[in-house]
C-alpha cells in the first residue's frame, strides 16, 4: 500500500487504559493539536496511561522530527527522519512534552527489528534507578532494571500478552473477552483506513537469557524478550492515498485490467484503502474480492495449485501477506 498512499502518517486516535483518545492536529507539526479524551473533550497530555504508552512506544522508535527549511520558499516545516509508521508516534509524543531524544536517559541494551514474519519490532531499555516509568508514568516494580517494549501488529501482539495496562497505572490480567475487546477497536479503527499498531511491554529485572552465551539466535533472544507482556494501548494513523492514484486505477479497469493490491496490513484497513482508491467498489463482495493470507496456507502449507489459481482469479486484495506468500500469488 505504500505505492497507493503518501507515506505521511497522522496520528489521530489512541487506546490506553482501556480509555479512548483522539489526537488533533495534522502533519509533522508537533505544536499544532493535542490529545483529547473522546466524547468529553477533555486535554488528557497528564493522563498516567496516555504518557505511560507513547513513551513506551518512543522507546521503541528510531525515528525523529525536526525543522528543516525548504529550499525554494524558505519557510521552515517539521520533517521526519526515519520510518514512516514511527513519526505520528514521535509526533503525538511531543504533543504531551515527551521529546523523542528522552530516550536518551533509557540506554537501549537490545533492538530486534521489525520483520514481516515477526509483524513486530523489540527494544529493552536500562530504566534501572527508576521508581516511575517518566513523570507522570506509569510506576515500576521494585527492583525493575529493563523494560522490553513490543511494538506491532496488534492481532500478534495481543498473542503474547497476559495483562494490560489501567487508566490509573496500574494493571489487570488481559482476558479472552478483553482481547476480542481491544479487537474489536482494531476493527473500528482500521475500517476507516487507520494503521494501528499495538504497544505492549514487560519488566525484568535481569536480562532473560544468558547475554555471555555466542550461541543464542537473535530469534531466542526474541521470544525471551516478549513473553507475559502488559498491552499498554493502540495508535492509529491515516495515511491519505496519493494524489491521483483513484483516477488512475480506474483508468487501468477501464483498459481491461485487473488491478490487485497485496499488502502486510490488517485485513480492514486494506479493504478500506482498497475502497478509497478505487481498487474495490462498493457492489464488490468483500467476502470474495479480499483475503487474509492466511487462507493461502490454511494448515501451515500453501493450497494446491489448482486452489491457489481458483482463489487468486477472484481476489483483488491480499492483506497480511508475508514475503513467500507475494511470491505464491504472482506465481499463480
Amino acid at each position: 500500500t505504500g505505492t497507493l498512499t503518501e507515506g505521511k502518517m497522522t496520528m489521530v486516535n489512541m487506546y490506553t487504559g482501556t480509555v479512548s483518545y483522539d489526537v488533533e492536529g495534522k502533519g509533522f507539526d508537533p505544536t499544532v493539536g493535542s490529545i483529547k479524551r473522546e466524547g468529553s473533550g477533555k486535554d488528557a497530555g497528564s493522563d498516567v496511561a496516555v504518557r505511560s504508552s507513547l513513551l513506551s512506544a518512543v522507546l521503541c522508535c528510531n525515528t525523529t522530527i525536526s525543522k528543516v527549511k525548504d529550499p525554494e520558499t524558505g519557510e521552515e516545516k517539521w520533517e521526519p527522519k526515519g520510518n514512516s509508521s514511527e513519526a505520528p508516534i514521535v509526533v503525538a509524543a511531543r504533543k504531551i512534552g515527551l521529546d523523542e531524544n528522552i530516550s536518551k536517559e533509557y540506554r537501549r541494551v537490545l533492538e530486534i527489528p521489525f520483520s514481516s514474519s515477526r509483524k513486530m519490532m523489540l527494544t529493552v531499555s536500562d530504566v534501572s534507578g527508576r521508581d516511575w516509568l517518566c513523570a507522570g508514568g506509569m510506576a515500576l516494580p521494585p527492583n525493575t532494571s529493563l523494560l522490553s517494549v513490543c511494538k506491532g501488529a496488534p492481532n500478534f501482539i495481543l498473542d503474547y500478552c497476559t495483562e494490560q495496562l489501567l487508566e490509573d497505572g496500574s494493571s489487570a490480567p488481559l482476558t479472552e473477552q478483553d482481547k476480542q475487546h481491544v479487537l474489536e477497536i482494531v476493527d473500528k479503527y482500521s475500517s476507516r483506513a487507520l494503521r494501528v499498531l499495538a504497544i505492549a511491554v514487560r519488566t525484568f529485572e535481569e536480562m532473560p537469557f544468558d547475554t555471555t552465551s555466542e550461541d543464542i539466535t537473535t530469534d531466542q533472544k526474541f521470544e525471551a524478550c516478549r513473553s507475559n507482556l502488559r498491552l499498554m494501548g493502540l495508535v492509529a494513523s491515516i495515511d491519505p492515498d496519493r494524489d491521483g492514484v483513484p483516477e488512475s486505477v480506474l483508468a487501468a479497469r477501464g483498459a481491461g485490467i485487473r488491478v490487485v493490491m497485496i499488502t502486510g496490513d490488517y485485513l480492514k484497513t486494506a479493504i478500506a484503502i482498497a475502497h478509497n482508491v478505487n481498487i474495490l467498489q462498493q457492489s464488490d463482495d468483500v467476502a470474495l474480492s479480499a483475503v487474509d493470507c492466511a487462507r493461502l496456507r490454511p494448515d501451515g502449507n500453501y493450497l494446491s495449485h489448482t486452489d491457489m489459481d481458483l482463489l487468486t482469479s477472484s481476489v483483488r486484495v491480499f492483506a497480511r501477506a508475508k514475503p513467500e506468500d507475494k511470491l505464491e500469488i504472482v506465481k499463480s
